[in-house]
């Protein structure tokens, strides 16, 4: 098409030109003026029929270059990964999170070479073949494992002969994160299940034996009165221990207002539990500065935070007869905020490290039998890290056998301007005076 356009246009302005010049031999006006006209009109015709080529061809290679950047820039944004393949199954294009997913991913290589997976490659070659969409699964076992669902789908592109070429594009969605919540949700129903059969068991049989056999034996009925209430109880803990941590968990994306001092709610709860703690033979000790330590903070999440970790290290470290809680207010770095840390230390037996990361999951034991003769739940340390999560805190577990425990929960400081921020704060409660 463009060969004929320059051919059209000289052969227009050689033809005019013989006209021209013709009629003017024919008038007998031939001259200067005339060849002067004769010369331009050829020079326009060859000037038309090399540039109308160019800027037809100039255009088309602009657009192209417009519709590769916008088509480059939607691909950078694409969170997840997306690969564009051909029939050789030769990478085209990949975006960023493709790459960092796949670092051995490389254009105009074979995708065999990053991504060693059989089901991939294959389905790609079945839409190849059959131009059919189809969804598999990808699962990364290096550095963690994870879980991707891949979608293949063909993607037709115009060929340089005027047909379409079969390409393949590869969208993975990340599945990891739901199919650990998934598992989650399964252990959770499975655990809660089997910590109410067990006590639903035992009252089950206590009341055949006491209607049955032990009808009219006075001291059977007061030992299993004495066992089913104890059973009752330990119900009743969980049931409370699973709602608290429900509404926790509901709440744990909004972040307190309320203004509390983190010193007078560890005061509050060790003066509480000295008197249990003398029961079982352990010194509870308590050390906190002379200033107020101000954190904003729900204050019955708070007390149910200190109070899971001070009842945890007399139940389970106390052993060597003393339980240290302590205050302290560290400096934070840089820019960042002061820190408050609590910290509550036993010289127990211990925890092994194998243990540490799965304290804070739902259920979670190192010693099934010895927590359940305690009454413990194995919910507390799932509810202080909900707590701490809503609270921007975090625990950390410092244990090793032998050597006893200590938890710290570490809250940001705050710092109010004065009584009308702490109005503005909590306008519903009057502002908090440190003593």
């Amino acid at each position: 098409m463009p060969g004929s356009i320059r051919r059209s246009a000289l052969s227009g302005a050689v033809i005019a030109t013989l006209i021209f010049v013709g009629s003017a031999l024919l008038d007998g006006t031939f001259g200067i003026a005339v060849m002067l006209a004769a010369c331009l009109a050829l020079v326009a015709g060859a000037v038309l029929s090399r540039s109308g080529a160019p800027v037809v061809a100039i255009r088309q290679e602009t657009e192209r270059r417009e519709r590769h950047s916008v088509a480059e820039s939607l691909l950078a944004n694409i969170p997840d990964p997306v690969i564009l393949v051909d029939r050789r199954i030769v990478v085209l294009e990949a975006n960023a999170a493709a790459r960092a997913l796949l670092p051995g991913l490389k254009l105009r290589h074979p995708l065999s070479f990053a991504l060693r997976s059989p089901d991939v490659l294959d389905g790609i070659e079945q839409v190849l073949q059959t131009g059919a969409p189809l969804k598999t699964n990808y699962v990364t076992r290096v550095p963690t494992e994870r879980v991707f669902e891949v979608q293949i789908g063909a993607l037709p592109m115009p060929d340089t002969a005027g047909g379409d070429r079969p390409n393949v594009v590869l969208f993975l969605r990340d599945l990891t994160e739901s199919r650990r919540l998934e598992t989650m949700r399964a252990d959770f129903v499975a655990n809660a299940s089997h910590e109410l059969r067990t006590p639903l068991a035992s009252l089950s049989g206590f009341i055949e034996t006491l209607q049955g056999p032990a009808r009219d034996d006075e001291r059977a009925r007061e030992q299993f009165l004495d066992i089913m209430r104890a059973q009752a109880q330990r119900m009743t803990r969980l049931i409370e221990d699973l709602l608290s941590l429900s509404r926790i968990e509901q709440r744990e994306h909004v972040p307190p207002t309320q203004l509390v001092d983190l010193r007078r709610i560890a005061r509050q709860l060790v003066d509480e539990r000295v008197p249990l703690a003398a029961e079982r033979g352990i010194a509870l000790t308590l050390q906190v500065p002379d200033q107020p330590l101000p954190v904003l903070g729900d204050r019955d999440e708070l007390m149910r935070v200190v109070e899971n970790l001070v009842e945890n290290a007399l139940k389970y470290g106390g052993g060597g007869g003393l339980v240290q809680v302590s205050l302290a207010r560290e400096e934070g770095l840089d820019t960042r905020p002061a820190q408050i840390v609590l910290a509550v230390r036993d010289e127990g037996p211990g925890i092994a490290p194998e243990h540490i990361p799965r304290l804070t999951e739902r259920f979670y034991r190192v010693d099934t039998a010895s927590s359940r003769r305690q009454g413990g739940t194995g919910l507390g340390l799932a509810i202080v890290k909900h707590v701490l999560n809503r609270h921007r805190g975090r625990l950390v577990i410092e244990s090793e056998p032998g050597r006893g425990t200590t938890m710290r929960v570490v809250l940001p400081e705050h710092r109010p301007g004065g009584t009308a921020d702490l109005q503005s704060l909590n306008p519903a409660h009057p502002p908090l005076t440190f003593p």
